[in-house]
Order: C-alpha cells, then sequence, then structure tokens
C-alpha cells in the first residue's frame, strides 16, 4: 500500500494474532433524513446519479479484498470474530445484498466458528423473509431502531415510524432463529415527557429482546434539529433532564432482568453482549469497510473517503479508498484506554492508570464515582463507576486525565 493523504503509511504493523479481529462495514443509505443525524448517509434524492446500491456493493467487494491483502502483507489475514453491518439503513439493501457481503467477507478472511454477525436494521424495511434468509446466510444478531414509541417524538426526530412496527420486527426476528436482538432507544428529545418513555422501555421490555442501547439525545451543529432549536421552535436539552431520564431507563431494564455492560448499553445476560462494539471499547482491531467508515489495527488508525461517489472511484482504480490516518503514540493509545474502559461496568486494572491517575481515583471513590474493584475480580484489581459515576462518566474521566 501506498502513502495516503495524511502520511501514514497504510501497511498495518504487525498485530497480536490471538486478539480479535473484527469488519464494519457502513450502508451509507437512508430513505429519509432524520433531523437529528450527522452520520455519513445520504438520500437517493442527494446522490442522484453519482452512485447506487449496486455501485456500493462493488466497490466494498473490492475494499474487502485489498483489506486481506494488506494485512497478509505481516502474516496470515486474521480470521474475522465480529462483522457489524451499520449506517445508514443497511436493510434497504436487501438481505440477497447483505449475505452476498458476508460471504465476500468470509471468503477473504474466513470468520471463526463461533463468529458474531450483527446488521443494523430499519423496522419498516425489514420482513419475515428477509431476517429468514439473514439467517440462514450466517447472520447471528439483529439490531433495530426503536428510538420511541411516542408518535410526537418520532416526529421531533424525523422518524417515520408504523406503530407497533418494531416490536413486530423484533417478533418476526426471533421467529427467524435470532436469538439475539437489540433495540435501540434515543433519550432526551426535546419536549419528551417522563410517561413518553415509560411507555417506550414498557414497549421494549414486552418485546423480549436481550440487549438494549439507550442513548442520550446529543444536538449536533448542522442538523436539521440544531437549527430548530437554534430557531427557538424546540427547547435545548437539559443536562439535568438527560440525567433523570438515564436513571429512569437504567431503574426500568433492571427491574426487567438486564444489566448494565458498558454505560449506554444493557443486555440480560452475558451471551447478549456486543462483542464487536467490546472490541472498539477494549481497544481491539477492526477495519472499517466503506465510505467515510474508520479502522484500527495495531495503533494505526485511518478512514476513508466519506462521500460514495469518491469512494467508489478509488476502489475501482484498484486503490485502498483511504482519506487519511495517524499513528497513534503511546500517550494517545493511553488516553483512549482509559475513555473507553472505563465506560465499561468491568472497569479497569490498576496498570491501565499512572501512578498520579490512581491517586486522583482515590479522590473520584470519596466522591462516590468510582468503586475499587476487587483484588480476586477475574481481571485483577482496579476501578470500576458507580451508579453516580455513570452519569457524570466523561467528568470522571477528564479528572482523570487532567
Amino acid at each position: 500500500m501506498s502513502e495516503n493523504p495524511a502520511g501514514l503509511a497504510l501497511t498495518p504493523p504487525e498485530r497480536d494474532p490471538a486478539s480479535p479481529f473484527g469488519i464494519y462495514l457502513h450502508v451509507p443509505f437512508c430513505s429519509t433524513r432524520c433531523g437529528y443525524c450527522d452520520f455519513n448517509t445520504y438520500t437517493a434524492g442527494e446522490l442522484g446519479s453519482a452512485t447506487s446500491p449496486v455501485d456500493w456493493e462493488r466497490a466494498a467487494a473490492i475494499e474487502i479484498d485489498r483489506a486481506a491483502e494488506a494485512l497478509a502483507r505481516s502474516g496470515t489475514p486474521p480470521l474475522v470474530d465480529t462483522v457489524f453491518v451499520g449506517g445508514g439503513t443497511p436493510s434497504l439493501v436487501g438481505a440477497d445484498v447483505l449475505v452476498e457481503m458476508l460471504d465476500r467477507i468470509r471468503s477473504a478472511f474466513g470468520l471463526a466458528s463461533d463468529a458474531e454477525v450483527t446488521t443494523e436494521s430499519n423496522p419498516e424495511s425489514t420482513s419475515p423473509e428477509f431476517f429468514s434468509r439473514l439467517r440462514e446466510g450466517g447472520y447471528t444478531r439483529i439490531s433495530l431502531g426503536m428510538q420511541s414509541t411516542s408518535a410526537r417524538v418520532l416526529t421531533i426526530l424525523d422518524r417515520t415510524h408504523t406503530p407497533g412496527r418494531p416490536q413486530e420486527a423484533v417478533a418476526e426476528a426471533i421467529s427467524a432463529g435470532f436469538e439475539h436482538v437489540n433495540l435501540d432507544v434515543i433519550y432526551g428529545t426535546p419536549g419528551e415527557r417522563e410517561d413518553d418513555l415509560s411507555r417506550t422501555l414498557d414497549a421494549v421490555v414486552d418485546a423480549g429482546v436481550d440487549h438494549v442501547s439507550a442513548y442520550s439525545l446529543i444536538v449536533e451543529d448542522g442538523t436539521a434539529l440544531a437549527r430548530r432549536i437554534r430557531r427557538g421552535e424546540l427547547p435545548n436539552t437539559v443536562d439535568d433532564v438527560l440525567a433523570d431520564r438515564y436513571e429512569q431507563v437504567s431503574e426500568r431494564l433492571s427491574r426487567a432482568g438486564f444489566h448494565w455492560y458498558e454505560v449506554s448499553n444493557f443486555a440480560t445476560d452475558e451471551s447478549g453482549y456486543c462483542r464487536h462494539n467490546l472490541g472498539y471499547w477494549r481497544g481491539g482491531d477492526w477495519w472499517g469497510v466503506g465510505p467515510g467508515a474508520h479502522s484500527h489495527v495495531a495503533g494505526a488508525r485511518w478512514w476513508n473517503l466519506k462521500h460514495p461517489a469518491r469512494y467508489a472511484a478509488a476502489c475501482d482504480a484498484g486503490d485502498l479508498p483511504v482519506d487519511g490516518g495517524e499513528r497513534l503514540t503511546d500517550e494517545d493509545r493511553h488516553i483512549e484506554r482509559i475513555m473507553t474502559g472505563l465506560r465499561l461496568a468491568e472497569g479497569l486494572e490498576d496498570s491501565a492508570f499512572t501512578d498520579i491517575e490512581r491517586e486522583r481515583a482515590d479522590t473520584q471513590i470519596e466522591a462516590g464515582l468510582l468503586v475499587r474493584r476487587a483484588a480476586d475480580h477475574p481481571r485483577g484489581p482496579g476501578y470500576a463507576l458507580t451508579e453516580a459515576g455513570r452519569l457524570l462518566a466523561d467528568g470522571v474521566v477528564r479528572d482523570l486525565l487532567v
């Protein structure tokens, strides 16, 4: 591989062959643009004739092959432990295409016998046949976007759902043989009431999923929602309200048998954890395929061209579609380990912290935000967030690293 524009030599350094390896596949297409979304996604009207799902599929297949070739330069390409197809709306390209892309990954890399294979899906673009085809094709996990059951909240978010459709999609996925199904929830939408969230959480619990991702709404600059708030059409989010909503989420899910394993993620048991995301939080290695996708291998990070047309042109030319990259310094890796690892319920071992950070951690214990991990913990003595610390996780990390 040649140097990319950021000067990163894209022959990744030799990685630990015993560590898990993931593939993230980005599908950039959406039928409509949600008002809060700032992801690298495009509607058909925004793309016009510049590119199409067929162009994306061809280009992504090329990148998968190039990725395997690149990693083979420092040894045998790693066996893939997890695959996560995100977006965008992966279900828009159809089950056959999603299975074909998984087959391409299997051919280029090989899949571990117990590989976790997830795809995000919009309930409105799924069906019993869609889920059956995915399950037959090797997918093991489904993540569905619910966000809320309140029509008023969904309107503010520019989400369109047929009432009850997310729950129907869950039932169809389970009937197709999926043991692991996630529902995404967003709380803290301007104007959301406590009972709006309460009804949403009741619906999530009743749906029978084994995993819930509950995210606080973040109003990103440049989105339609941010413009509406700036014009005074909607109230801004309030930190105290967001904290109350998070406590409501945690309490209701805990009562239903879910436990948190990452600040925003809850599962009924360890088998329901999203192993792919755990790879991110534990500083693992993954290759991101698709427009704008990010990769990390052994301390090297790079990201792809964002626009689907530019991405496809680079792949068609036989190049890796890289737009920039960097080598992480030891300090960079240390900071990221604290930032992501401390969000996990398991916390971090003593060795993850410097002497001064351990002193600061003791201060956080006195404040009730951290707890000392027991010496007989499977990962050894260390520190983990308390319930109060989860509400202030970003601040706890900032105070440790200051």
